[in-house]
């Protein structure tokens, strides 16, 4: 039962004294952020998908066994809405295959204004190729329905559970034989406390899933590394 942990991003300023001790300059975060932690969630491909060469770069940067989660391209999930899905995500993953090995899954991260469309999800998943492990954050309650969940059984494409304010913003369904966690924001409003992280240590270990992706998204103040390092030991 491998239970990969991380954070959603590795560049931030703050994190500073946290987890980047001074002296170390920027250019070695992420060599640094992968002394501790085997997996990361990169999020500003987002915001502008990198090349290739970048991730390419970032994989020889990174030890061996790291993995790196991608999340698509806001062009694909909130520009296009999942709509003509087959050059965006030949693109994704263009650029995403210099990872090689430690290309982790790919996050398909869903506007909040997007009402369920099976039809449209299911062209856009079929568009990744085989082999590829896809995972979906739904962000409206009309996604909540056994047409969805057998739509993702059937693409092997596991829900996303999501966490906000320590409550589950989605159905706990099992639609892969893997999982994918991110935890936005604890009810202090930024950090996890400690009941909340055994919660979903324990929901873990009840799904049962042989591998299982962890991210933290609540980096400000370096929250994000102090509740990963603290979920990381409840999971061993």
């Amino acid at each position: 039962m491998t239970r990969l942990v991380g954070t959603s991003g590795w560049q931030y300023r703050d994190w500073r004294g946290v987890l980047y001790p001074e002296g170390v300059p920027q250019r070695l975060w992420l060599e640094t952020y992968a002394a501790e932690f085997a997996t990361v969630e990169s999020n500003n491909a987002f915001y502008r998908l990198p090349s290739a060469e970048s991730f390419a770069a970032w994989r020889d940067r990174t030890p061996p066994g790291f993995v790196m989660a991608v999340k698509a391209s806001r062009y694909l999930t909130h520009i296009k809405r999942l709509d003509e899905p087959e050059e965006p995500v030949a693109r994704l993953m263009a650029a995403a295959a210099g990872l090689k090995e430690k290309l982790g899954p790919i996050l398909l991260q869903l506007p909040p204004t997007l009402k369920a469309d099976p039809a449209r999800l299911d062209r856009c998943l079929g568009c990744f190729p085989e082999g590829v492990r896809v995972a979906v954050e739904p962000r409206h309650t009309s996604w909540w329905t056994e047409e969805v969940r057998d739509l993702l059984r059937a693409r092997c494409a596991a829900l996303c559970w999501a966490d906000r304010l320590s409550r589950p913003l989605t159905p706990l369904w099992r639609t892969a034989d893997w999982g994918y966690l991110r935890l936005h924001q604890g009810r202090s409003g930024v950090e996890y406390g400690e009941s909340a992280l055994r919660t979903w240590a324990a929901r873990l270990r009840e799904a049962g899933w042989p591998d299982a992706y962890v991210y933290f998204n609540n980096d400000l103040g370096g929250a994000a590394v102090r509740n990963a390092r603290r979920f990381a030991r409840l999971c061993r």
